[in-house]
């Protein structure tokens, strides 16, 4: 189940809040509970749909009451402003000192764009690119004006398209390649990289 599911499961929209979804699970579950519903196998079915979506949008949107992370200790290469080598960007995690946040992100947004960054730094090097795309997406509906935001969906557009060709898949693969040099369009490292990659794509046709 990726997060996509997860949203539609619980009736909501990508990039919805905290609390949006936990009324949203509580409205639900009540409807779909085994005691309410004892002999339903398929009310019981959906209830446990529902629980799992639930606890998976957890652990990428954090409650407001969370403690504030040090972005310190979470800042990596993602934020530089040209784009990692690809290959790098799935198997490590380079640090840099943040630049500090723009005004108009809160507190929570801060913690909330944080912890989706972790999430997708652990997707790439998992190689489990539809994953870290929604991700990337659900965050950027958040923080529309987030140009660091906007900078890791284009590589992870850029690693999806990159393993598209690998799998032979070459439509696809130039459909998140435009992705990436349209989300991210004034980073010149990353139109380098994906003029290579459309070079390799051409070879293959």
């Amino acid at each position: 189940m990726d997060l996509g599911d997860c949203y539609r499961l619980l009736g909501l929209r990508s990039g919805a809040s905290f609390g949006e979804i936990k009324a949203s699970y509580r409205r639900l579950a009540q409807r779909y509970h085994p005691d309410i519903n004892p002999d339903d196998k398929k009310a019981k079915e959906k209830f446990i749909a529902l629980t799992e979506a639930y606890k998976l949008l957890l652990q990428v949107i954090p409650p407001p009451q969370t403690t504030q992370q040090s972005t310190q200790s979470q800042a990596s290469a993602f934020g530089e402003t040209q784009t990692p080598n690809p290959e790098a960007a799935a198997q490590q995690i380079p640090k840099k000192q943040p630049s500090p946040p723009p005004p108009q992100i809160s507190e929570t947004e801060q913690q909330l764009k944080w912890k989706t960054y972790n999430q997708l730094q652990q997707f790439l090097k998992e190689r489990r690119f539809p994953q870290a795309i929604a991700i990337a997406e659900a965050l950027a509906a958040r923080l529309p004006e987030d140009a660091e935001v906007r900078q890791w969906q284009a590589i992870a557009y850029q690693l999806w398209g990159r393993a598209l060709i690998a799998q032979n898949q070459l439509f696809k693969a130039k459909i998140y390649l435009n992705k990436a040099l349209k989300t991210d369009p004034h980073n010149k490292t990353l139109w380098n990289e994906v003029q290579r990659e459309f070079q390799k794509f051409k070879q293959m046709i």
